[in-house]
C-alpha cells in the first residue's frame, strides 16, 4: 500500500501544478513558450486547470485511504493510459503546421510513466490486500 499511496501523492502533486499553470498562465505563453496556437479567449485551457486540481483532490483522498479503497486507483491508472494515447497520437499525426512536437511527447512520456506506476502500485496493493 506505501508504493501505491506514495505513487498517488506525486502524481496529484504533479496534476495540481499543471493545473494551476495552465488555470493561470497567460494564453500568449502557451502560444510562445510552447509552441502551441491557442484561441485568444483561453476557456478551455482555464476549465482544463481547474479540473487537473479537482483531479489531484480525489487522489490525495484516494491515498488517504488506500488501504482501504485501493481498488479506486483503477481510475488513475486508466486517466493516465488513456491520457497517454492521446498525447502520443496528437505528437505523431496531428501537431498543427509550425507548431512544437515536444510537449506532446513529454505529456505523452509523464503521463504513460504515470500509468505503469500507478499499475505497479495496484499489483502491489492487489496481493497484499485481496479487493472484497
Amino acid at each position: 500500500m506505501t508504493f501505491l499511496r506514495r505513487v498517488l501523492k506525486v502524481q496529484a502533486a504533479v496534476w495540481v501544478v499543471v493545473g494551476v499553470l495552465l488555470a493561470t498562465v497567460p494564453v500568449f505563453v502557451v502560444d510562445g513558450l510552447l509552441g502551441q496556437p491557442m484561441p485568444q479567449e483561453g476557456a478551455w485551457l482555464r476549465l482544463a486547470g481547474v479540473s487537473a486540481v479537482v483531479l489531484a483532490m480525489l487522489m490525495v483522498l484516494v491515498a488517504q485511504r488506500v488501504s482501504e479503497v485501493w481498488w479506486w486507483a483503477w481510475a488513475f491508472a486508466l486517466l493516465e493510459a488513456g491520457n497517454a494515447t492521446v498525447f502520443l497520437l496528437n505528437a505523431l499525426f496531428r501537431v498543427p503546421g509550425g507548431a512544437a512536437a515536444w510537449p506532446w511527447w513529454i505529456g505523452g512520456a509523464v503521463s504513460a510513466a504515470f500509468a505503469v506506476l500507478d499499475l505497479v502500485g495496484l499489483a502491489l496493493a492487489g496481493a497484499e490486500r485481496p479487493a472484497a
